[in-house]
């Protein structure tokens, strides 16, 4: 039986990725860090989508959702389960694979942001007419916060939002993908900042203050402080040998570091494998990971690593 994944034909592969087998990539490839990763939109499908655990090089767990629907945002909770989106719906997952909580989003919505806020509360993002940010106490199956969203085209659910966050500070940190721009809002829906960012996927808020941002298919990532001026960015060819194509998740780590989920969907599936799915680049804008491993893994839209300060397998290994 071939070893080969679903996404391409066996020659196909051979054919694309033969001339790449001399281009040696920053990093370790899939040793470099243990993570748990996710993609929209995998074989051009919404179907049987995957998403993997990697640790020590290798996959250690794997699950294919039954359910129609993309897999766009995947966390690892500190007792090893896994809450994700599925684009009808979000669920958390057990490491036996049991489905201990669910939500279903009514007919017509479309669902791409599953956060946990904490042990029992979720973040989802419901896109529709209206579309609305809503806080679910997943213990008792309620919904704690109800906030109707601004879109462009309500009718049109799927381009309006991918990740939603919350603030240390408690506010909601809203990427309006269809608006082209960023904004904050007060845990009662004032809007107390925004800042322009075309297409934008998600924005999260670091440490310092400041905001970053990834840009869709316009390839961006940028770093922009509390008067909306940017202070650090990556373009699409910034990166030599490596473009960006989709950008979609982007965090950055405790070292100082940004990881980069570089989608791969305006891309002709022949070429995927030509792609660079993951990519964690330094403040100096080199880049020490480029994760390009197609014979395991589909698209990059979320990708969490598992040795971050606080995350599961960092709070194993300090028992």
């Amino acid at each position: 039986m071939s070893l080969l994944p679903r996404y391409f034909a066996a020659a196909a592969v051979t054919a694309v990725c033969g001339g790449l087998q001399a281009q040696t990539l920053p990093g370790s490839g899939l040793a470099q860090h243990p993570f748990l990763y996710c993609g929209e939109w995998q074989n051009r499908s919404t179907s049987e989508q995957t998403m993997y655990i990697v640790r020590d090089g290798k996959v250690v767990w794997s699950y294919t959702n039954p359910l129609k629907g993309e897999l766009g945002d995947c966390t690892m909770l500190p007792n090893g389960n896994i809450v994700f989106s599925r684009q009808f719906g979000a669920s958390e997952i057990t490491p036996g694979k049991e489905i201990v909580w669910n939500y279903d989003g009514p007919p017509g919505a479309e669902i791409h942001t599953a956060w946990p806020i904490d042990q029992n509360r979720i973040l989802i993002m419901q896109n529709g007419n209206p579309a609305k940010l809503l806080v679910i106490n997943k213990r008792t199956n309620t919904i704690e916060k109800e906030m109707a969203l601004e879109t462009r085209v309500p009718a049109s659910p799927h381009g309006q939002f991918r990740h939603v966050r919350m603030t240390p500070s408690g506010n909601f940190l809203v990427a309006h993908m269809d608006l082209g721009k960023v904004v904050e809002y007060s845990p009662d829906g004032k809007e107390i900042w925004s800042v322009a960012a075309p297409s934008a996927w998600a924005a999260v808020r670091l440490k310092n203050g400041n905001t970053l941002i990834s840009g869709n298919q316009h390839g961006y990532v940028r770093e922009v402080n509390a008067a909306g001026e940017t202070i650090w960015e990556i373009n699409k060819d910034d990166l030599p040998g490596i473009p960006l194509h989709t950008v979609q998740e982007v965090s950055r780590l405790a070292n100082g570091n940004t990881l980069i989920n570089n989608w791969v969907g305006s891309v002709p599936q022949s070429e995927w494998p030509t792609v660079v799915q993951v990519i964690e680049v330094t403040p100096a804008k080199k880049v020490v990971w480029a994760l390009r491993d197609w014979s395991t893994l589909g698209p990059a839209s979320s990708t969490q690593l598992l040795d971050e300060p606080g995350s599961p397998d960092k709070r194993e290994s300090q028992r």
